[in-house]
Formats: structure tokens, C-alpha cells, sequence
């Protein structure tokens, strides 16, 4: 069975976001601001990369067991990516009204914040959240 490769660290979360890649700093910032607003928990990072806020707990018919962030953002070099999509719901005409993007399975990825519609970003985030919460139980971790 395969083993979990994204796990909790003791990271900061303010440290890693004041190394982040300068053209990415000030907009991953904004995101660490909405993501706290949004779901009222208090960020830790998952593996080197990623800023996850929440957490929930999954077993698979495989019998696969794990723990992953609820949700969370990784200020990457190329683009943002925002792990809001839960993927078990499709989103709906949001994806639409968002602004310049791509998806991947679960991740949304986004160049630069002022090329979207935060107020739709938001929409995501929460639906998301909801979303997941239809399959498993979400912790604030």
C-alpha cells in the first residue's frame, strides 16, 4: 500500500510565506488572509510546499487510510495552486465566473490573484469545503 507523502509539519507558516517567491509573496499572503477568514482555522503546512488550513481523516474501500488538509493553497513559482476542489462535486458555473485559470482533479491553479474574481475564489473555497464535508468529517486540526 502506498504511503501518505504530504504530512504535517512544524513548519512556520510565517516564515515559509516571507521566503516565498517575491512575484508570489504579496498574493500568497492575501490567500493566507482568505483562507482564515474563510474557514477560521489556523494554517500549519503540509509537507515543504503547502499551507493547509483544516484537516480530515479518509479510509478507502481499498482499506487506504490517511489524513490530508481540508483545504490550502502552495504559493508555487509558475502559479498558485489552491486545493479547494474536493472532486466529488463539480463546481459549477463558478469555475466560469472566476477569472483566468486551470483546474487539475482537485487543484485550482491561478497565475496571479488580480486575475480573478476573489469574491468567486471565495464562493470555491467554501463550497468546497462543504463539499468534502459530505464525506468525511473536517477538523479544524
Amino acid at each position: 500500500m502506498a504511503e501518505t507523502r504530504t504530512e504535517p509539519t512544524d513548519t512556520s507558516v510565517a516564515a515559509f510565506l516571507a521566503a516565498a517567491d517575491p512575484n508570489k509573496r504579496a498574493d500568497a499572503l492575501v490567500l493566507d488572509a482568505l483562507f482564515r477568514r474563510i474557514t477560521g482555522f489556523t494554517p500549519r503546512m503540509w509537507g515543504p510546499t503547502m499551507v493547509g488550513y483544516g484537516r480530515y481523516d479518509y479510509v478507502y474501500a481499498s482499506g487506504h487510510s490517511g489524513s490530508s488538509m481540508a483545504t490550502g493553497f502552495s504559493p508555487r513559482k509558475a502559479e498558485h495552486s489552491m486545493y479547494i476542489l474536493s472532486g466529488y462535486a463539480d463546481p459549477g458555473d463558478m469555475l466560469a465566473r472566476l477569472g483566468k485559470h486551470r483546474i487539475g482533479k482537485s487543484c485550482l491553479y491561478v497565475k496571479r490573484l488580480s486575475d480573478i474574481d476573489l469574491d468567486v475564489l471565495e464562493e470555491l473555497i467554501v463550497a468546497g469545503l462543504a463539499d468534502l464535508g459530505t464525506q468525511w468529517a473536517v477538523y479544524p486540526d
